[in-house]
């Protein structure tokens, strides 16, 4: 790929087919992304992408919630947080026998990755021990394993790897500047001393975010910067769309334009080049014309499966036919 040291983004380079790489992202460099022509933003996307991927192969991945609702933390989104009024009950940690018939099925599906979620603020070590249960058999199968089980204490990112755990899901969710508006009882900075904890055990970072929460596009240029100037991005950037539940205070948000989604995953994509970029939370509430914009854009890995934690995905079959539509293939 060939590097351009551009002080603005133009779009003469389109025109010479020249991929613009920078090493360190300002977020008006990126919001200055978000506002190129549609086709052009894409068509850069694209070339990107090419550069460093099968543009027709997409990673596959399923998501199970092995412990559901009674979370003490306050994100505006989650219906699995105690002091919201939802439709979501409060479930024990499932049986390891539970997980593993959910990591075959998932298997047999098709999926490569299986993703393992628990809401807890940090996982207490009497609870994690099953938990390491659970990875090292599901990694016993085949399968990669990712767990997201919210903050670690020290040590704990080390037993994960020791029991296999190939990925570790945290998310920043959105920009520093509005994450105070989403969460009060965790800052930014603990999500970030987990993440480092993370790298620190040799685990793959699986981090993204969170659009359409009322944020801003230069918040969701934010969010993108974040990520990509870590000093070594995410290996799986999940960029999730707001699923609204009843009963949590982001409900009867206004719904993001399409197309604002499908630039985020663009702009994901030519900032973070050897990154899975993930389309996670909100498929099952998009056409599958904007799926196929997503995966133009950039976006080659999703969720694979009927429930995302405690949200609808749609189903696997579902997935296949859309993947025949549009002549893609798992990885």
């Amino acid at each position: 790929m060939t590097e351009l040291n551009a002080s603005v983004v133009d779009t003469s380079f389109i025109k010479r087919n020249i991929p613009l790489v920078e090493k360190r992202w300002s977020v008006a460099k990126i919001v200055e992304l978000f506002e190129l022509p549609f086709s052009d933003l894409m068509h850069l996307a694209q070339t990107v992408h090419r550069d460093n991927f099968d543009p027709n192969a997409v990673q596959i991945s399923t998501l199970i919630s092995i412990k559901t609702g009674g979370c003490s933390e306050d994100c505006g989104y989650c219906p699995q947080a105690a002091r919201y009024h939802t439709d979501v009950e409060n479930e024990p940690l499932m049986q390891l026998d539970e997980v593993l018939s959910a990591a075959r099925a998932a298997k047999e599906s098709g999926a490569s990755r299986f993703c393992m979620g628990a809401a807890w603020r940090s996982p207490k070590q009497k609870d994690l021990e099953p938990v390491l249960k659970m990875i090292s058999e599901v990694k016993a199968m085949g399968l990669q394993t990712c767990a997201t089980l919210g903050m670690l204490k020290e040590g704990q990112a080390t037993q994960l790897k020791e029991a296999g755990l190939d990925y570790y899901n945290h998310n920043l969710d959105t920009a520093p500047e509005f994450y105070g508006d989403v969460i009060t009882t965790r800052t930014y900075q603990d999500r970030l001393d987990t993440l480092d904890s993370v790298r620190d055990a040799d685990i793959n970072v699986c981090c993204g975010g969170i659009i359409g929460m009322g944020e801003s596009r230069n918040q969701r240029a934010g969010l993108i910067a974040q990520l990509a100037n870590m000093d070594r991005p995410p290996e799986s950037v999940p960029i999730n769309l707001l699923t609204q539940v009843e009963g949590t205070p982001l409900h009867g948000t206004d719904d993001l334009d399409p197309f604002e989604f499908i630039r985020t995953i663009a702009a994901a994509r030519i900032t973070m080049p050897k990154s899975f970029v993930r389309l996670s939370a909100g498929r099952q509430n998009m056409h599958e014309g904007i799926q196929a914009l997503c995966f133009i854009a950039g976006a080659n890995s999703i969720f694979y499966g009927e429930k995302l934690l405690t949200t609808a995905n749609p189903e696997a079959a579902t997935d296949k036919q859309l993947f025949a539509k549009l002549g893609l293939h798992p990885i």
